[in-house]
């Protein structure tokens, strides 16, 4: 529950000050960071949080503040997914801006399975807002009787990354599945993703889920995992640092404790390589810098620069 800032060439760490009350409760606390396209101007930052509601539940909420120094001002809550539910588990959460002024959160189906078809509920679905908080005019459920009008995408279990194609302009998630069935999909507006109906995975226990892996009006995943390598969050690499990789899919893996690297042919994945799998680190962020390179922060708190081997010290 707690926010810093790291200065990368002084190596000084600094408390941010004025965030919201955040229950940290299961797989649920301060979830993602996103500071605003034009940051530099405007300070905004965006960040997703676990929000303590009533009767002791919890909610994927995201607020966005200006960051003064180390402390946030001018605090906005500007959404709190519904319903509440009493579970510490699959809040989604992730953040990004797609570079046309849209803001798209995920939303994880936080054990409510019923509700994930469900469109008067915000539950196992992508959010997609503009950066204000505002409604988008062309929205696909906007209007809609019985329909949330902030929904995008449903039939979504637990997405924890979301990333823009920088060349298709094409949105895309990672999302995990239960015992096997991770999934990489194509986001499209008002597209079902089938969970919990169909799914490549299996109860934790063993035993079926669903009606099997394919149904029609439900899409297929692009590219799915078995075994499960527990999928953290997603970018597409853009930079110069590792030539070979740009316009790649990075996914951290949490599982399988690795970066899974997924070269891509327009909407089809063509080779996947699975990167640092023998440090035994499970990977819960990973961002490309201003640098090039790519920084990954493990699930114990580790901050990790990755370089060239033709650079390295």
């Amino acid at each position: 529950g707690n926010l810093y800032r790291y200065h990368m060439n002084q190596g000084s760490i600094h408390a941010v000050s004025g965030l919201p009350e955040t229950r940290v409760w299961g797989q649920g606390g301060l979830m993602d960071i996103l500071p605003h396209p034009d940051f530099q101007h405007n300070r905004w930052l965006y960040f997703s949080y676990t929000g303590l509601m009533e009767n002791g539940r919890a909610a994927t909420r995201v607020a966005r503040a200006r960051l003064l120094e180390n402390r946030l001002e001018d605090l906005e809550i500007l959404f709190t997914a519904k319903p509440s539910v009493k579970s510490g588990a699959h809040f989604g959460s992730a953040l990004m801006f797609d570079g046309e002024g849209f803001l798209y959160i995920t939303s994880g189906e936080r054990h409510a399975r019923p509700l994930v078809q469900d469109l008067s509920t915000h539950l196992g679905k992508i959010i997609r807002l503009r950066d204000d908080g505002r409604i988008p005019d062309d929205n696909p459920f906007l209007g809609r009787q019985n329909a949330l009008p902030e929904i995008y995408s449903y039939g979504h279990r637990n997405p924890q990354g979301i990333a823009v194609d920088p060349r298709s302009k094409a949105i895309w998630s990672v999302e995990h599945g239960p015992r096997g069935g991770d999934e990489v999909n194509i986001i499209q507006a008002g597209k079902n993703y089938g969970w919990p109906v169909i799914t490549y995975g299996r109860e934790y226990a063993g035993g079926k889920i669903g009606e099997g892996t394919r149904k029609p009006g439900m899409e297929q995943p692009v590219y799915h995992y078995v075994p499960s390598i527990a999928p953290s969050n997603m970018i597409f690499y853009r930079g110069q640092a590792f030539p070979h990789w740009r316009g790649n899919l990075l996914i951290g893996a949490l599982a399988l404790t690795h970066i899974n690297r997924l070269e891509l042919d327009g909407g089809k994945i063509i080779h996947e390589e699975r990167l640092l799998d023998d440090m035994n680190i499970p990977i819960k962020s990973i961002e490309e810098g201003p640098d090039g390179l790519i920084y990954i922060l493990s699930r114990d708190g580790e901050l990790m620069q990755l370089r060239p081997v033709s650079e390295s010290p």
